[in-house]
């Protein structure tokens, strides 16, 4: 077991398997993942709780990941964004760009090498993970 000094993740993804995996993966690193179905049930998460980063994908039932992070971001201007998206042909739009959304922070599904997703979290969560 490897360990981490802190961190909160909010998982935003339609897709229960994902949400699950992806939830139980961060917990094996002792970062605190919650898991929403949907950006409403994100934004209701983010009125109750504080989170450090937002794992998202983009296409969502009603409100979508696009404008869940551009909604998120005013409640929580500290709160960093990793999108998580199946659409190839996905492009950061200049919204996402002001908040600081780099092709860095985009990564495809599926992920068949999740070290490069946590690489990049603990990297956005400023953690160390002590192997």
């Amino acid at each position: 077991m490897t360990e981490t000094t802190s961190g909160r993740v909010l998982i935003v993804d339609d897709e229960s398997s994902i949400r699950e995996s992806l939830t139980e993966f961060l917990c094996d690193y002792n970062i605190m993942a919650t898991a929403a179905a949907c950006a409403e049930e994100g934004l209701d998460l983010l009125d109750h709780a504080s989170f450090d980063l937002a794992i998202v994908d983009i296409r969502l039932p009603g409100i979508n990941g696009d404008q869940f992070i551009v909604k998120a971001h005013q409640v929580s201007a500290d709160m960093k964004f990793i999108i998580h998206t199946g659409s190839v042909h996905f492009r950061i739009n200049p919204e996402l760009k002001k908040i600081g959304l780099t092709l860095e922070d985009v990564f495809l599904k599926p992920i068949f090498d999740l070290d490069q997703l946590l690489a990049h979290a603990l990297k956005l969560l400023d953690l160390e993970v002590n192997r």
